[in-house]
This record gives C-alpha cells, structure tokens and sequence, in this order.
C-alpha cells in the first residue's frame, strides 16, 4: 500500500456552514498560508456530485468566506455545511525530496530503530513548537510522537508505506 496515489482527490479543507445572505460559506482552510485554498480549483465536495468554482472569496476577521458557483441562497450554503473540500492531486505543487504533505503520511506504518511497530499515522497535529504525529496501534492504543525530523522522526519511505523513528518501547506509558 503506497502513500499518496496520483488519482485520489486530497482533502484540503471544509465548507463550516452558511455565512450572509447571499449563500456564500464560511471555509476551514487545512493549507499553509490558510487563503492558498483558493488557488485550488475547482473544488469537489465530499458529500455532493459535481464540481464547484470559487466564483469570489475574502477574510472576514479571523475567517475565510467564499461564493461558490450556482450556491446563491443562505439555505443552499447550509446544505453544504461540514463537507470536505477535496482537489485533484495533481493540482498540488510538486515537494522537494524530504518534504511531504501531511496526507501522505496518513497511514503510514510507524516502527522504531529496534523493529517496533507502533501502529499506523492517523494524522498529523499542528502545535506551536513542532507537529505530532498520531500512531494507532492494532489494539487501539494510541501514541504521539513529535515529528522532528534527525531527533525522532529518521526515515520516511513513501515507497515503502513507512516511517521509522527513534521512540523505544520504554518511552510507553
């Protein structure tokens, strides 16, 4: 099982419901700066057949907003609220080696230097200091390791499915 197929659409944010009058939507943006979502286009949504533009956008504040292609009623923006916004792979600017988008880390297995497998990433989380990768286990058991490349984090094998990790078994609770 590889990471990051070239045909599966990636998920690069969510619709949080209606904002105005005018059936424009209030979006959480998973990109980095927050606006690039926007040059991302067109747009697929998870709950809903067909593909929408984004015809205008701007921040209100600490929020995004956007108009969408044939949405043009606050009632028509709702029914689109907690729908994840998902583009074409291959509309994604392309990394230098040893930099990764978060999603093609998920599900990676994790094993650390002694052959441990710590289970699989379910997903990445963005902290102050540095981000954290979180592993479940078969059982369930969840670990979070911090995803500090040279300290913990030695080797991600795309190929592979993999990300090995100096955290011993000891570091357990």
């Amino acid at each position: 099982m590889g990471a990051g197929v070239a045909g599966e659409p990636v998920i690069v944010g969510r619709v949080l419901g209606a904002w105005g009058v005018q059936g424009w939507v209030r979006i959480y943006s998973w990109t980095d700066p927050a606006e690039g979502i926007f040059s991302y286009c067109p747009w697929r949504l998870s709950g809903r057949e067909g593909e929408f533009s984004v015809c205008d956008w701007r921040r209100v504040g600490p929020r995004l907003v956007a108009r969408l292609s044939d949405i043009d009623t606050p009632e028509a923006a709702a029914a689109l609220a907690d729908q994840e916004i998902l583009v074409a792979r291959q509309q994604l600017p392309k990394l230098p080696p040893g930099e990764y988008y978060w999603h093609d880390l998920e599900n990676l297995e994790v094993v650390n230097l002694q052959g441990h497998c710590w289970g699989r990433i379910q997903r990445l989380i963005p902290t102050g200091a540095h981000d954290v990768i979180e592993v479940v286990a078969a059982d369930g058991r969840v670990t979070l390791i911090p995803f500090v490349t040279g300290q913990y984090v030695h080797l991600v094998d795309l190929e592979r499915a993999s990300v090995q990790v100096d955290w011993p078994r000891e570091w357990e609770e």
